[in-house]
C-alpha cells in the first residue's frame, strides 16, 4: 500500500463554515459533532490481500482491499452521478465533488467513497476534515464503512493527528487494526508521535499503539509483505520519545536495541531524544556522553541537538554551564565535550540512577576517562533558538536585567540567524509579565511592533495571563480586543482558558460562562482544561450543580478525557457546602470509571465532613487512607486493580485529627497525629491543646456516674489520658509512671 497523499485541490472559499454546531443546552453551551464512536466498530470486517505488484517479486508489494473492490472486480455498471464526481475528483477539484456528494441523495461508489475522502483528508483544514469525518459517520450510519479503502482512512488519521484530534485519530488506527488492516507506516507513527507529545496519558497510550501495530507486523512470516507497516526510524523516535516523556529507562532502551531487527537505525533525533531522557531521570552527567556518542557513530550534528543540551542544564538550573557552552560556541570553538566534562568535574553528583541501562545506551561513557574528549566537526554559532533558550533560563531564575541586556545584545549582531525573533521577544515578554511588571512588557510589544516583528499569539495569551493574575480583567478585554482588531489574530482555546481562569480569580462566574459560550460559539473546541476551569467557576461560587453539569458535557465530548482533576473538582464543589454524600457518591463513580482517590480527593472529603459536623464519616475516611498509606510488604502480590501507595498531606491529617479530637476520638487522633510525625509532618500541638482544654477539660469527672457506666467509659478515658499526655497536659501517667520505683523505695 502506498500512502501517497493527493495533490491539492482547488483552495475552499475564505467563509467556510467552522465546526458545525447542532444543538444547546440549558447553558447556551453546543453539542460536539460525533467523533471516534462513529468509527469504533465496523459492522464487516475488512479483508488483508497481498498481491504481485511486480511479477518477478511477489511479495514487493502490500495491497490492503476492502469487500469493495470485490464489488468492483464485478464490474457493476457505474452511474452518471458516480462518472461526475470521479472526473471532478480526478481534476482535484475537490470543493466541486463535495457540492455533487451533498447534493446526491444515494451513496457514491467505493472509488469515489475514498478518493474523496483522501482530498478532503489532504487539504488539512477545519472545514475538510469535518466535511471527512461526515462521511465516516454516513457511512458508520448506513453500515457501509467497508467501501473505503486503508489509504483513505490513513489520511484521515494523520490529519485529525495533525489537527490535534489525537484521539480522533487513534480510533481510527484502532479500527483499522481490529478490521484487519495495517496502516502505512506514516499513518500510524504520525498518530504515535502526537500521543507521545501530548499530555496525562498520552504517552503511554502512544506506547500501546506502537505495540499493536508492531505485533501485528511480527505475525507475518514474509517481512517483505508488511514492508510498507514495519516501524522506521521515526516510528521508532515518537516511540521512544514516549518513554522519554514518562522517565522509563528500562523501556527505552528495549526499543533502542529493537530498532536494529526493524532494519532502523538511530539518527541524530534519537540521540536528541536521549538528551531528553537523560534530562528527565536527573543523569545531567550523561549529557555530554551524548553529544560524544553522536560523534562517535558519524552523525552530523544539528543545531537542535545542540539547543537541547542548553535547554537541559537550563532545566537542571546550572546556567553557568549553559553560559560557557553558549560562549564558545560564540568564539568559535570546537571543544564543546571537553567543557562539559570539565563542568562534570565541578558538579561531580551524579545519582547513578539507572546506570545498567544508560552503560548499554552509552558504552562510551564507561570508557570515557580512557580517551581525550572528542572535537566537533566544525564550529557551530549560536542562533537565536539557543540564545532565547538561554533567556528563558535567567527568566525562570529571576534575572530580568539579565534577559534584556542579552536582548539587547542580540540587536546589534551582524549575523542574521541570532537577531531576536518573536520567540525571544516573547521570551522578555514572559520576563515581565512573571515580575508584575505589565507596562514594560507592553512596551516589548509595542517595540516588537516598531522593528517589524510581529507578536503572535503566545505573545498575547502571556500578556492576558499576566492582566488577569493582576485582576486586570478590563485590560485583558481590551487586550483581546486589540489582539483581534488591530493585530488580526483571532484568540484560541488558551486564550479563553485563561480568561475563564481571570473571571475567576474574581469571582465572577457568569463572565466566565460568557467567555466560554463565546469560545464554543466560536467553533473552538472546548479543552480538558476549559471543562475544569469552568467546573471551578461554579464550586467556588457555591454551585455545585452546575459544575456537575460541565462535567457530564465533558464526559459526552469524546476529544476530551475526564482526568483525577476534573473529578476532585466535581467533589471540592459538593465538600464545600458540605453535601457528604454527594461526594461520597461522585468518588464512588470516580472508583467505577479507573480513577483511585489521591490525597486532593480526600483532603476535600475531610472538609466536607468537617462543614458537615459528622465525625463519624471521618473515622470511615481514616480508615480508608490508613490502609492507602500501608505499602505491601516484600513478596506480597499486588493487583494492577488496587490503589497505589498513599502519601498524606498535613492538610488531610490535620483536618482528620481537628475532627476526631472535637469529637473525643482520642484513640482515633493519636492514630493520626502519630501519622503525621511518621510523615515527617509536625502536629500543631497548640491547636488541639486549645481544643481539648475548651470542649473536654471537664469530660470524665462525674462523681455521680454508675459503675457501669464507668466501665463502659474506661477505654476512652485511657485514650483521653494517653492523648493528655502526648499534649503534655496533667494526666494519670505521671503518677502511675515518673514515680515508680523511687517513692516505692522511699516507702
Amino acid at each position: 500500500m502506498n500512502l501517497k497523499p493527493p495533490p491539492p485541490s482547488s483552495p475552499l472559499p475564505t467563509n467556510s463554515n467552522p465546526l458545525p454546531l447542532t444543538h444547546t443546552l440549558t447553558l447556551h453551551w453546543v453539542s460536539p459533532p460525533l467523533y471516534p464512536s462513529s468509527i469504533s466498530k465496523p459492522t464487516r470486517p475488512f479483508r488483508l490481500h497481498a498481491t504481485a505488484a511486480n511479477p518477478a517479486n511477489p511479495a514487493a508489494d502490500l495491497t490492503l482491499t476492502t469487500a469493495a473492490d470485490a464489488d468492483a472486480d464485478d464490474n457493476p455498471p457505474i452511474s452518471n452521478e458516480d462518472q461526475k464526481l470521479l472526473i471532478l475528483l480526478r481534476q482535484r477539484k475537490t470543493e466541486e465533488a463535495w457540492i455533487v456528494y451533498t447534493q446526491s441523495s444515494r451513496l457514491p461508489n467505493p472509488t469515489c467513497l475514498s478518493r474523496l475522502l483522501s482530498q478532503l483528508s489532504y487539504q488539512n483544514t477545519r472545514t475538510s476534515l469535518t466535511r471527512a469525518q461526515s462521511i465516516i459517520t454516513r457511512l458508520r450510519n448506513e453500515r457501509q464503512l467497508r467501501h473505503l479503502d486503508a489509504n483513505s482512512l490513513g489520511l484521515l488519521a494523520v490529519a485529525a493527528a495533525k489537527a490535534g484530534q489525537t484521539r480522533y485519530a487513534t480510533s481510527i488506527v484502532k479500527s483499522m487494526l481490529r478490521s484487519g488492516f495495517l496502516p502505512h507506516v506514516k499513518a500510524w507513527s504520525a498518530v504515535v508521535s502526537r500521543l507521545a507529545a501530548s499530555g496525562d496519558d498520552g504517552p503511554s497510550e502512544a506506547l500501546k499503539l506502537f505495540y499493536s501495530v508492531t505485533r501485528r507486523v511480527r505475525r507475518f512470516a514474509e517481512p517483505e509483505l508488511v514492508a510498507d507497516s514495519r516501524p522506521d526510524t521515526a516510528a521508532f523516535n515518537a516511540a521512544l520519545n514516549a518513554c522519554a516523556n514518562l522517565g522509563d529507562t528500562d523501556r527505552f532502551l528495549k526499543l533502542f536495541d529493537e530498532m536494529p531487527e526493524s532494519g532502523a537505525e538511530p539518527d541524530v533525533l534519537t540521540y536528541n531524544v536521549m538528551i531528553k531522557l537523560c534530562a528527565r531521570v536527573g543523569r545531567k552527567d550523561l549529557l555530554v556522553f551524548v553529544l560524544e556518542r553522536i560523534l562517535e557513530q558519524g552523525i552530523t550534528v544539528c543545531m537542535t541537538t545542540l539547543n537541547s543540551l542548553v535547554a537541559a542544564y537550563v532545566g537542571f538550573g546550572d546556567l553557568e554551564t549553559a553560559e560557557k557552552m553558549v560562549q564558545a560556541m560564540r568564539e568559535g570553538r570546537r571543544d564543546l565535550c571537553k567543557i562539559l566534562r570539565e563542568a562534570n568535574l565541578r558538579n561531580s553528583n551524579s545519582s547513578g540512577r539507572d546506570g545498567d541501562v544508560f552503560e548499554r545506551l552509552l558504552p562510551n561513557s564507561v570508557t570515557a576517562s580512557e580517551c581525550e574528549p572528542p572535537l566537533l566537526p566544525k564550529a557551530y554559532t549560536s542562533n537565536s533558538r539557543i540564545y532565547t533558550t538561554l533567556m528563558k533560563g535567567y527568566m525562570n531564575a529571576g534575572r530580568v536585567t539579565d534577559t534584556v541586556r542579552m536582548l539587547e545584545a542580540l540587536r546589534h549582531q551582524d549575523d542574521s540567524s541570532s537577531q531576536p525573533d518573536h520567540v525571544t521577544y516573547t521570551t522578555v515578554v514572559s520576563a515581565f509579565v512573571k515580575a508584575g511588571s505589565m507596562d514594560r512588557a507592553r512596551r516589548v510589544l509595542a517595540e516588537m511592533t516598531r522593528v517589524g516583528v510581529p507578536a503572535n499569539r503566545i505573545t498575547y495569551n502571556i500578556l492576558l495571563k499576566g492582566y488577569c493574575q493582576q485582576l486586570q480583567i478590563d485590560q485583558a478585554k481590551e487586550l483581546v480586543r486589540e489582539m483581534t482588531e488591530d493585530a488580526g489574530i483571532e484568540p484560541d482555546v488558551v486564550s479563553y482558558n485563561i480568561l475563564i481562569d481571570g473571571c475567576i480569580q474574581v469571582d465572577d462566574s457568569a463572565g466566565a460562562l460568557a467567555f466560554f459560550n463565546e469560545m464554543r460559539a466560536k467553533g473552538i473546541a472546548p479543552t480538558k482544561i476549559s471543562y475544569t476551569t469552568l467546573m471551578k467557576a461554579f464550586a467556588l461560587s457555591g454551585q455545585p450543580k452546575l459544575a456537575n453539569k460541565v462535567f457530564d458535557e465533558m464526559l459526552n465530548d469524546p476529544r476530551v478525557k475526564a482526568d483525577l482533576v476534573a473529578w476532585n473538582m466535581l467533589v471540592e464543589g459538593y465538600c464545600r457546602l458540605g453535601l457528604v454524600e454527594e461526594s461520597k457518591k461522585i468518588i464512588q463513580r470516580m472508583k467505577e470509571h479507573g480513577f483511585h482517590p489521591d490525597v486532593a480527593t480526600y483532603g476535600s472529603l475531610a472538609n466536607g465532613i468537617a462543614l458537615a459536623r459528622k465525625p463519624g464519616e471521618a473515622l470511615l475516611l481514616w480508615n480508608e487512607v490508613k490502609d492507602r498509606c500501608t505499602a505491601k510488604k516484600e513478596g506480597e502480590k499486588s493487583d494492577d486493580s488496587d490503589p497505589p501507595t498513599l502519601k498524606p498531606d498535613e492538610g488531610l491529617l490535620d483536618t482528620l485529627a481537628d475532627i476526631c479530637v472535637r469529637a473525643a476520638f482520642f484513640k482515633k487522633a493519636l492514630e493520626i497525629v502519630a501519622c503525621m510525625e511518621e510523615n515527617g509532618i509536625p502536629p500543631n500541638k497548640t491547636k488541639f491543646t486549645k481544643i481539648y482544654v475548651e470542649m473536654h477539660s471537664r469530660m470524665f469527672t462525674s462523681k455521680h456516674a454508675s459503675q457501669a457506666r464507668q466501665d463502659r467509659r474506661s477505654e476512652r478515658k485511657r485514650a483521653a489520658e494517653a492523648f493528655k499526655f502526648w499534649l503534655g497536659l496533667p494526666n494519670s501517667y505521671y503518677g502511675s509512671e515518673w514515680r515508680l520505683g523511687s517513692l516505692d523505695g522511699d516507702n
